[in-house]
């Protein structure tokens, strides 16, 4: 190319300095190294600090332009100066429509590319390009093509890596030549003071992580689990909900989210964990909604299982395995252990004065009779069980008994059933109550329900109830007959467990090896604590007991009872037509949980805190670390290292103070949560959460610490980004989604918990992009959902009504009959 003629340009500041990944900074480039390359002057100006020019200047978002000679002349394209100064309409026509075309190709291709994104596209469309454009003899030439496309391609080839530029080796070869050339030299620093340096973001990949891999969370739910030798082996089960209705919060955070949380954070501790659940699908409850619903027990039953699962789907329960009682290894294991009792002599006969109803021409088995309760005087108590103090009877001892079917007042007849004789197996019983609730931890409520039982003196209970839809009776004489859904319900658990794995055994009869934790409501404990562990007893097998036992007191709503029949409260369905995501119920149920005395759901207890403990503590702590290194101004996503002597043991500095905190509050929240104590679990990690925002506030995370002293800086990220990988992992059994966000974000595998607070992530690690953990709920919606969710009183004076009526008309309506079993 023939030599340009020298020209003296001034090169005119208007804006904040451009970043060094922009079209801006790259014209800048161009415009600088063929000033340089032609021998022409370059003079820098400020728009600002030269008067007059301000107010006659044209109004311009760029953040440099160009005046000629004259100073008259305003250029603001950069490949226009580039143009000018190499006086490229002056050259033979053969050689200016070459420049010409690799010029315009620069400007409709290559420029429009990012060049911090789509490094591969820009190089290989630019490696056919500059092949052959330089020569070995005329090496520190560099003409009007070299300067337009070095000034395209310096950001993206300059951050480059060397394993990418290898599989390039004409625009390798090209770029080393001009980055030696004395124009480049010379006009590097230049550029440089007047860009704002950007790092390129890689993408977040396993490849460039820096993690302690040994650490990693590894679950994989398609696998059957089994006990191991060696291994802290936990079997948790779940109360076993009724298919009678969909379950509400009361339900959940009773019994299946509770254990969840237990589940997770056996798992994610490293212990081999399995959690069973199920529903339970036999006895009286699921005849008396099979005949208000005009379908058969199975159908009920098949219907509400799927409403069960699907709910608890959304809640995200991470059951092993959730199964059913209407099953025949349900039949199979619960006609074995009657069996064995029976052989051992446990198993007595008796005739029973039963309620009998003249216009059904039916026994009525516990709840299809109501009275009053002998104990406390509830007028709507259960037939063998009231609903208030959660005492047990039988049917006979109600007060103003009523059948459930026609309103009638039943008389009272006698029937034959079996009984399994408590009285017996009380010593044995007991002695396991003693030794159990001590060695397992038992909370105090459960303690006290299980010993009044005890005090009172255990009598034979009956087993057997005159209904259709149970597991029929292995005995003559009682083909008419089905075992009481409170003998057969707990041994669902090993059903259930059998119909998962055929090597159930080994996590029902191994009580060496297996630890069982039992989650329910505290109206469940005696079955769970004596019934079931008598029955166990008497079988003579040897039996994987009951070690911890978690009750949960009730939930209420509002000012009330959750009433599915008047429009009260909140049900599995009815949270996720909220729009509010599942982990923000499962936190504000767990941290509401009634683990010691009842508690109160309310809406503006619901939204607070949403809004002032997840997106102000939590969400706000990751996103402020995630964000800060995510800046390409600063870190571009790569975890620096840390100053050695700042986190060092012993350290007087903000950095090792938190660390020994951290490590503090860790060893709370393990004994916390090994001791099922889930509501305390839950606080102790929004404490952690809490003290990283001090730590933030304390260190002044910013970009004068960044600037200023970024040893220190560098510190206090490498730090604070472990701490929310810790804290990952601490939220898992509690809000999974959000901690799996985390890991996605920090482009690391979910992890296990250590027993002390080190720095998992190491200098280089890539981390992912920042994501938005929560969203603040409208305190507008208070009202709303109170609304929506509350039912009103007149709603309720109507359903007292419309029931009134109907009870009415049942008394002289004829019998229905039963509902089918098929």
């Amino acid at each position: 190319m023939t030599k340009a003629s020298q020209s003296t340009i001034a090169i005119w500041k208007n804006l904040a300095p451009p970043a060094a990944n922009t079209a801006a900074a790259g014209g800048l480039l161009k415009t600088l190294l063929a000033a340089q390359a032609t021998g022409s002057t370059v003079q820098w100006a400020d728009v600002a600090a030269v008067a007059g020019v301000d107010a006659g200047a044209p109004k311009s978002k760029q953040p440099y332009w160009v005046t000629l000679d004259n100073e008259q002349t305003k250029i603001y394209d950069a490949n226009a100066t580039v143009r000018y100064l190499y006086r490229v309409w002056s050259l033979p026509q053969g050689e200016r429509l070459s420049v010409e075309q690799l010029l315009e190709w620069e400007e409709k291709s290559l420029s429009i590319l990012p060049a911090d994104k789509e490094l591969e596209a820009i190089f290989a469309a630019a490696e056919p390009k500059v092949a052959g454009i330089r020569s070995a003899e005329d090496s520190d030439a560099v003409s009007a093509v070299d300067a337009v496309l070095f000034g395209s391609l310096y950001y993206a080839l300059s951050n480059a890596k060397d394993s990418t530029l290898s599989k390039y080796p004409a625009l390798r070869q090209w770029y080393s030549s001009l980055l030696s050339s004395a124009a480049v030299t010379s006009v590097l620093p230049a550029y440089s003071a007047n860009v704002v340096n950007v790092l390129v973001r890689e993408d977040a990949t396993p490849e460039n992580r820096n993690v302690n891999t040994s650490i990693a969370f590894n679950y994989d739910p398609s696998k059957t689990v089994l006990p191991q030798e060696g291994e802290k082996n936990v079997l948790i089960t779940s109360a076993l909900p009724y298919v009678n209705n969909v379950p509400h919060l009361g339900n959940i955070i009773g019994s299946t989210l509770s254990a969840d949380v237990f589940a997770r954070y056996s798992r994610v501790r490293g212990n081999n964990t399995l959690y069973i659940c199920g529903t339970d699908e036999y006895g009286t409850t699921t005849e008396i909604k099979a005949l208000e619903e005009n379908v058969s027990c199975q159908a009920l039953c098949d219907k509400y299982n799927a409403l069960h699962k699907d709910v608890y789907d959304w809640f995200n329960l991470s059951f092993d395995y959730f199964g059913r009682t209407t099953t025949e290894k349900q039949t199979e294991i619960v006609q074995s252990i009657f069996l064995k009792c029976h052989e051992n002599g446990f198993i007595s006969e008796d005739v029973m004065k039963q309620p009998f109803c003249e216009t059904c021409q039916r026994f009525l088995a516990d709840r299809f009779v109501e009275g009053t309760c002998p104990r406390c005087g509830y007028e709507d108590a259960r037939g063998d069980q009231c609903d208030k103090c959660s005492g047990l009877y039988n049917a006979t001892e109600l007060i103003n008994p009523r059948c459930k079917l026609d309103n009638n007042t039943p008389v009272v007849r006698e029937s034959r059933h079996l009984f399994l004789d408590l009285d017996k197996l009380q010593p044995k019983c007991e002695a396991y109550v003693n030794r159990a609730a001590v060695e397992g931890g038992w909370p105090s409520n459960g303690v006290a329900i299980t010993r009044n039982w005890l005090k009172e003196g255990l009598r034979p209970r009956c087993i057997t109830r005159d209904l259709k839809w149970g597991v029929p009776i292995p005995l003559d004489g009682f083909d008419n007959k089905v075992f009481y859904v409170w003998f057969d319900a707990c041994i669902g658990y090993p059903s259930i467990t059998a119909n998962y794995t055929d090597d159930w055994e080994k996590w029902w009869k191994n009580p060496d090896n297996v630890k069982l934790y039992q989650f329910m409501g505290k109206d469940n404990v005696p079955f769970h604590t004596i019934i079931f562990p008598s029955t166990e007893i008497a079988t003579g097998d040897n039996w994987t007991f009951l070690h911890h036992i978690s009750t949960c007191d009730y939930l209420n709503y509002e000012s009330g009872k959750f009433s599915k029949s008047r429009g009260v409260g909140v049900f599995g369905n009815n949270a996720r037509e909220t729009g509010v995501p599942s982990d923000v119920w499962r936190y504000y149920l767990l941290a509401s949980r009634p683990e010691t005395s009842d508690t109160v759901f309310t809406w503006s207890d619901f939204v607070s805190r949403n809004n002032n403990e997840l997106l102000a503590n939590l969400g706000n702590l990751c996103n402020r670390v995630v964000k800060f290194l995510d800046g390409n101004t600063k870190y571009a996503g790569v975890l620096p290292a840390p100053e050695p002597s700042r986190i060092a043991a012993g350290a007087d500095t903000a950095d090792r103070r938190l660390i020994d905190d951290v490590n503090t509050l860790l060893t709370r929240y393990i004994e916390q949560m090994d001791g099922v104590h889930i509501r305390s679990g839950l606080r102790t990690v929004m404490d952690i959460s809490a003290r990283g925002n001090v730590y933030l506030q304390e260190s002044r995370l910013d970009n004068t610490l960044f600037s200023e002293q970024r040893a220190q800086c560098d510190t206090v990220l490498a730090v604070a980004a472990n701490l929310i990988y810790l804290l990952g992992a601490l939220l898992h059994p509690f809000i999974p989604a959000t901690s799996a966000s985390i890991a996605r974000q920090l482009n690391a595998p979910e992890r296990i918990i250590t027993d002390t607070f080190d720095l998992e992530l190491g200098a280089g690690h890539v981390i992912g992009k920042a994501e938005y953990l929560f969203t603040r709920i409208d305190e507008k919606k208070i009202d709303e959902w109170r609304s929506r969710f509350g039912g009103s009183q007149n709603e309720a004076d109507a359903s007292e009504k419309k029931k009134d009526k109907k009870d009415k008309a049942k008394s002289k309506a004829k019998p229905k009959p039963v509902a089918s079993a098929n």
